[in-house]
């Protein structure tokens, strides 16, 4: 839908790993869904390997990327560009939390087990129940009339206090 490309969203990358195999595919349909217990959910298409291959592994990780991220969001987009397209060797990932790869250098990561999958129409909503999550100063990717972006007061992105 043309319309929703006015909404600014984050971008992060969900990955998974496991029987079913190593996937990771980039969302901008991402949010959290409760404080207790935590959870949060990502929307991937219905169709894709990764959405396949995260419900047979049982568990995700979701990876709020850094506005210097936005070739590591192309590549688990689809999108070859110094790497192959969901190319893991482009970027630097650790198993800290759980199986699931979490990214360095992402602004938050969200170790997760997956909790519930809701078909809704051409898409899956996962939802995980956060094992461990981590986070760290910086500016957040954005996504909005199909483009990258990064907030333009960068003061949006550091923490209170």
């Amino acid at each position: 839908m043309d319309a929703m490309s006015n909404a600014a969203t984050g971008v992060g990358i969900v990955t998974t790993d496991g029987p079913a195999g190593r996937f990771g595919i980039t969302v901008s349909s991402m949010a959290s869904v409760s404080a207790d217990p935590p959870l949060v959910l990502a929307c991937i298409r219905a169709d894709s390997p990764a959405a396949a291959a995260i419900v047979a592994n049982g568990s995700l990780a979701l990876n709020l990327l850094d506005g210097g991220q936005a070739a590591v969001a192309d590549c688990f987009a689809g999108r070859p560009g110094p790497t192959p397209a969901f190319d893991f060797d482009g970027a630097d990932w650790s198993l800290a939390g759980g199986p699931a790869p979490l990214l360095e250098g992402a602004v938050a990561a969200f170790s997760c087990r997956l909790h519930t999958v809701h078909q809704a129409g051409s898409h899956l909503i996962v939802i995980g129940l956060v094992l461990a999550a981590r986070h760290r100063a910086g500016t957040p990717l954005l996504h909005v009339n199909r483009r990258y972006g990064i907030p333009a007061d960068a003061r949006l992105a550091v923490p209170a206090g």
